[in-house]
C-alpha cells in the first residue's frame, strides 16, 4: 500500500492591538521508505519574516540525522526519493562550514532518541513560503528529506549524509 501525503492547510488571523497580520502555515506528512508515516514537519510565518520550523518525527533509527529542504515538491518511493532533486541551494554550497555556504535549505542534524523520536523547533530567514528570494511554494514546490546518516556540514553536495530514509512534500 503506498501512502500518499496529504494536504494540511492553516491560514491563521494574529492580532494584537489594533492591527493584525496574517501568518501562514504549511507542512510536509513525512514518510519513510516503508511508506509508513513517520510524522510532520511544519513551516509559520512570522511577524519578523523569519519561517519557524517545527519538527515532529517518529519511528527513525536512534542517533543523528541529515536534514534539508530539497528542490523538487515530490517523494516517489521508486528511486529511493531521487525524485525530491537536490538540496534547495539558493545559489550557495552545501555547508555551514563552506565558505560560500550554506545551502537555504541546509538544516542542522536532527537526533533521534533512542525510542525513535524527533522533536525541534528553530527559525530560518533563509527560506519563505512564498515569494522572497527561496520560496517553498514555488512552481514545483519543495520537499523534506531525511537521511539516514548525520551531515558532516562540509561534504558537497549533501553532506555524506547517505541514503534518504524519509520524504514529505511541503503543501500549504
Amino acid at each position: 500500500m503506498r501512502l500518499a501525503a496529504a494536504a494540511v492547510a492553516t491560514v491563521t488571523l494574529a492580532f494584537s492591538g489594533q492591527a493584525s497580520a496574517q501568518s501562514i502555515s504549511a507542512s510536509a506528512n513525512m514518510i519513510s521508505r516503508d511508506e509508513v508515516e513517520v510524522g510532520t514537519v511544519t513551516f509559520n510565518t512570522t511577524r519578523s519574516g523569519m519561517l519557524q520550523v517545527i519538527v515532529e518525527l517518529t519511528d527513525l533509527p536512534p542517533g543523528p540525522h541529515g536534514f534539508h529542504v530539497h528542490e523538487t515538491g515530490e517523494c516517489k518511493l521508486d528511486g529511493g526519493f531521487a525524485s525530491a532533486g537536490g538540496h534547495y541551494a539558493g545559489g550557495h554550497s552545501h555547508g555551514v562550514e563552506s565558505e560560500d555556504g550554506p545551502h537555504s535549505g541546509d538544516f542542522p542534524n536532527v537526533h533521534a532518541a533512542e525510542n525513535g523520536v524527533v522533536k525541534l523547533e528553530f527559525f530560518t530567514d533563509r527560506l519563505s513560503l512564498d515569494g522572497g528570494d527561496n520560496p517553498l511554494m514555488d512552481e514545483d514546490g519543495s520537499a523534506v528529506i531525511v537521511h539516514l546518516d548525520a551531515d558532516d556540514y562540509t561534504t558537497t553536495p549533501s553532506g555524506n549524509a547517505g541514503d534518504r530514509i524519509a520524504c514529505g512534500v511541503i503543501r500549504q
